[in-house]
């Protein structure tokens, strides 16, 4: 008999490479390092041109990973974890996307925690303040202290103890100005949303409840849609500086998140008993019924979109909620994101939009686009708002969107072609023919001569067909 022991590296404490936010350090996370003690090795890493590496160059996201990727390697953890704050999110991101890949000596990565994240999208940030930022760092020493202090004032949500406020200012301060610059101009404005997709390792996403470009909104709107597995947290009361503010609280969720992390089993929608024994009888034909198992199958919680962006599925799952609620789990928008990329459809589309994938894209966009003009994404407005805008839409009253958007006739057509793909897509699942008492999957069969119906009059029915379930699609 042999046993199989654990070796020392399935004992050890899970490893946490840490990354900060723009003007901070590796030091920025010693207070919650402290509270997480024994149970995480925790492993600080200054980005290039910040604290220890302000002499390192390579400012953009993907050379910020590539020095992130080396500092894994040479540490050669067994399970590890990796948490970006602010900045350093958007680069845990691009790591974790190259670790699900395969990369060599990236393997083991087990969780995410993203803390107040830049989003794989450019990052919301007034061009204002995005000027006043690039145009301070470089003045005179008397400006750049005084900016500095208001900069980490204005990105807490109370006043911080003096040896915290004291360390966050002189990290800006020693910050090298071209990766402050080089940050604000170009990395945080780099669009990561198609190479990221859609992630299977399990995030915590914290969001500070004061935190104004990047707070629980922009968490919800921006980073969750590209994990199959997200819990996000919101720290009522802290601002943008969460480990700084809060390392407690911020410990004890990352300690939380390692011995349990959230994750999302696909599950496979119900199917009324009978309508499974009618689709396993002779009167179904073997073609219809390895379609309808097929379909029958659990949708991926971490389905990579293909013709969409994981923002626009986002979006799209909003708007089928509305659309046609349900609670058999179906997920009919990223079917139809599949169908949308392998060009299949019911051919024909109106002559004032685009092909369907390209009409999808700039509609969802339009749609967000209103919300926010409103002061709010679409995927963070209540379902009575929710509405609103949609029967704006049918009303042609919805006006146009962003550059490149659709006017309100456009916006109108999508929107009928769109509730014809929900119904059909819909209604192609077998739960969905259970639920009506579909039977005309039953008059086939494999035999020579199919199986039909003897039963045909006003109100007969066989004794084989199914009975509608009655109530709604909830």
């Amino acid at each position: 008999m042999i046993l199989n022991l654990p070796t020392a590296a399935a004992t050890a404490p899970p490893t946490l490479f840490c990354l900060h936010f723009l003007g901070g350090s590796a030091r920025e996370w010693a207070p919650t390092a402290g509270r997480l003690g024994a149970d995480v090795v925790c492993v600080p890493i200054d980005l290039p041109g910040f604290g220890d590496a302000a002499d390192v160059t390579g400012y953009d996201v993907a050379a910020m990973a590539d020095h992130v990727a080396a500092k894994v390697r040479a540490a050669r953890p067994g399970r590890w974890l990796i948490a970006g704050h602010s900045m350093g999110a958007k680069v845990a991101l691009a790591l974790a996307r190259r670790a699900e890949d395969g990369e060599a000596g990236l393997g083991g990565l087990s969780g995410l925690v993203l803390l107040a994240g830049s989003p794989p999208s450019p990052e919301p940030m007034e061009e204002e303040r995005r000027a006043a930022m690039i145009a301070w760092i470089g003045a005179d020493a008397g400006t750049r202290q005084s900016e500095a202090e208001a900069f980490v004032a204005s990105n807490v949500g109370a006043p911080l103890p003096a040896d915290r406020a004291e360390a966050a200012i002189a990290d800006v301060l020693r910050a090298e100005p071209a990766a402050w610059r080089a940050w604000l101009a170009g990395g945080s404005r780099e669009d990561w949303c198609e190479r990221v997709g859609v992630l299977r390792t399990p995030a915590l996403i914290l969001a500070g409840g004061e935190d104004g470009d990047l707070g629980p909104e922009a968490q919800t709107a921006l980073m969750a849609p590209h994990f199959g597995s997200a819990r996000l947290v919101t720290l009522d009361g802290a601002g943008h500086l969460l480990p700084i503010e809060r390392p407690d609280a911020v410990a004890d969720l990352i300690r939380g998140h390692v011995v349990a992390p959230h994750t999302e089993e696909p599950e496979a929608p119900k199917i009324d008993a009978a309508y499974r024994d009618l689709i396993a009888s002779e009167r179904v034909n073997g073609r219809l019924r390895a379609a309808l198992h097929e379909r029958a199958a659990p949708d991926d919680p971490a389905y990579r979109p293909q013709a969409l962006d994981a923002v626009e599925l986002a979006i799209l799952r909003a708007v089928v909620a509305r659309v046609l609620p349900q609670a058999a789990g179906i997920d009919l928008a990223a079917r139809i994101d599949a169908r949308l990329a392998g060009g299949a459809g019911d051919g024909w589309r109106f002559s004032a939009l685009p092909p369907d994938a390209s009409a999808y894209r700039a509609a969802l966009r339009s749609l967000d686009a209103a919300a926010q003009a409103g002061g709010h994404r679409f995927v963070a407005l209540d379902g009575a708002a929710q509405d609103d805008l949609l029967e704006a839409i049918e009303a042609k009253t919805l006006s146009r969107g962003p550059v490149g958007g659709f006017d309100p006739e456009q916006l109108a057509f999508w929107f009928e072609d769109l509730r014809s793909d929900v119904v059909r897509t819909w209604l192609a699942h077998p739960a969905a023919l259970a639920w009506i008492g579909y039977s005309g999957i039953g008059a086939g069969g494999d035999g020579s001569r199919p199986v039909g119906f003897k039963k045909v009059g006003l109100g007969e029915r066989e004794g084989w067909e199914p009975v509608a379930q009655g109530g709604d699609a909830r």
